[in-house]
């Protein structure tokens, strides 16, 4: 998500809920649980039936969703796991199939706003970036540490940053005379790396590095990789997968992934698919589903998120 002001606001959350389909007696996984948003708003559809199973990296995001679902606490199960371990985490409650898995990628308020946790371009902190602290792997090594060619690659395929191998010139001539290891001293390299004219448009130039220093630091595409398939075995028949990026690459990795799976058909979307095709999916979404200019307005973090949808034939 992007920065902005609004807090424990779940993205596109009357749409989750839609395409979800949270029916009393669910069974359903909130693969990004977070700091409970959606989770909430699913736990209040289902009523007094059903269960919620919640993944997340973030133990401190853990701790929150608990304190916040603490009415529902029954009926939740929370997991400090990647969501790439869905299905062992299913396997190890002894639940073989289960009717959604919701995914909202992306960094949450929590992380962005918290200067320690180094994620953010605005706020100076040291760099880290780590969505579970216990990792090894944090942003200081990456910048500190990776060969120049290794992070140009990484800022130009993850970030999509047209002046990559500039940027990655200059971190490795500026970490020779000292270590790199503040958020704020890495935004005004990148931004003395960024030609003036270029720095005028498309956000704060830092935005796209520190966008893909957080993907490799936490793995997060070659994750998405993992988790879609396990997803799409976890659902039973008439299940449903809901999917929200905020990525140019991770919506096209959970399109292409839809479409090699699934298709769409004539069949109504509020009831079971009946029309008898063999693909593993049925579509749900024509193309993502985007917030609306009332959401957007009031919650600026959701402007670029993209949903889709599919449902278990």
């Amino acid at each position: 998500m992007g920065e902005g002001d609004a807090r424990h606001v779940p993205v596109l959350c009357r749409e989750v809920l839609g395409y979800l389909r949270p029916l009393p007696g669910s069974v359903l996984v909130d693969a990004t649980v977070g700091e409970g948003g959606h989770a909430l708003a699913i736990l209040q559809e289902l009523g007094g039936e059903g269960c919620l199973i919640g993944l997340d990296r973030d133990e401190t995001a853990l701790r929150i969703a608990r304190e916040r679902l603490r009415e529902y606490a029954s009926r939740v199960v929370l997991r400090r796991t990647d969501f790439a371990s869905l299905l062992d985490v299913l396997g190890e409650l002894g639940v073989e199939e289960v009717d959604g898995v919701l995914l909202d990628l992306g960094v949450s308020s929590l992380q962005l706003e918290s200067a320690e946790r180094g994620f953010s371009y605005r706020l100076a902190g040291r760099l880290d970036m780590r969505m579970d602290t216990g990792q090894e792997l944090d942003a200081w090594k990456v910048v500190n540490e990776y060969e120049e060619r290794e992070l140009a690659r990484i800022i130009r395929e993850y970030g999509e940053e047209r002046w990559a191998s500039r940027i990655a010139r200059s971190i490795a001539h500026q970490r020779e005379r000292a270590p790199i290891d503040t958020t704020d001293r890495l935004a005004e390299i990148v931004k003395g790396s960024i030609p003036a004219a270029a720095r005028r448009r498309g956000g704060h130039p830092a935005r796209r590095t520190f966008q893909a220093l957080r993907m490799e630091v936490n793995r997060e595409l070659s994750s998405l990789e993992e988790v879609l398939p396990q997803a799409v075995r976890a659902l039973k028949k008439g299940g449903r997968l809901v999917i929200i990026s905020y990525h140019s690459l991770e919506d096209r990795m959970v399109k292409n992934f839809m479409r090699s799976h699934g298709s769409r058909c004539s069949c109504e979307l509020d009831r079971p698919c009946r029309c008898g095709r063999s693909e593993e999916l049925r579509i749900l979404t024509a193309g993502p589903v985007r917030p609306g200019r009332e959401e957007v307005t009031s919650n600026p973090r959701s402007r670029s998120a993209k949903l889709r949808a599919a449902e278990r034939r």
